[in-house]
């Protein structure tokens, strides 16, 4: 009945409080069926308007306790059905303290700590037997080539890269002719192509040959033995 809006006629209803009784059952079915027609009638009808209303504040009577006219006896209403609910005890402080020690003594899940790390000494150290026994294994390698330096004056020989595909400078300059010569009429694209990719290639020989000489320049020639700075 709470559901259908109705819940006002069962709270004030004098019948006796017993389940699924033929009663009830009548009033179920009635209430159902005025429902049922009020859906049915055009939103248009004043009556069916003011009809909607009294469903709507029956079936939610704190919404509408404020109304003019239906306020009180909407206020009353849910005095009603509070009455037929069981009283809701209000938290003490004893219980206000419990709940914040439960939640302060709680151990939280921590990935790191709980899940990827599985070192078996995280919360208590190892023995002396075992502090003895990892040592043992420890002397029995060698490390003495362990943290040593490279040497940075070493002469360090020239990768050939010229059989790698993906530094093939010469098919880079290709791509990048015909790139430069894609609006050329297609009778005089190869040669265009060729004379591009040329020309990209004599300015690639100038610009090793200005890297050379700037090489040259920051070497600078080298000091005799005798000159001090």
């Amino acid at each position: 009945m709470k559901e259908m809006g109705f819940q006002a006629c069962c709270l004030r209803c004098d019948a006796a409080d017993v389940a699924a009784s033929a009663r009830c059952k009548r009033c179920i079915s009635r209430h159902t069926s005025i429902r049922d027609q009020i859906a049915a009638i055009s939103h248009d009808d004043p009556f069916t308007q003011f009809a909607k209303e009294m469903l709507m504040m029956a079936a939610a009577p704190h919404r509408y306790d404020h109304d003019e006219v239906h306020g009180e006896v909407l206020i009353e209403q849910q005095h009603l059905a509070a009455g037929l609910s069981e009283p809701v005890l209000q938290p003490t402080v004893e219980d206000i303290e419990a709940i914040f020690e439960q939640q302060k003594n709680r151990k939280k899940a921590n990935i790191v700590r709980d899940v990827a790390n599985q070192n078996q000494w995280v919360d208590t150290a190892p023995s002396e037997d075992e502090r003895r026994e990892m040592l043992g294994m420890f002397r029995e390698k060698d490390h003495s080539d362990y943290g040593a330096r490279t040497i940075p004056s070493r002469q360090i020989q020239q990768v050939d890269r010229s059989e790698r595909s993906g530094e093939d400078l010469a098919l880079t300059d290709r791509l990048q002719a015909a790139a430069n010569v894609k609006k050329v009429p297609v009778k005089e694209k190869e040669q265009a192509v060729k004379e591009n990719f040329e020309e990209i290639q004599k300015q690639r020989k100038e610009w090793k040959s200005v890297l050379a000489e700037v090489d040259d320049l920051l070497d600078g020639p080298e000091k005799p033995d005798n000159i001090e700075d």
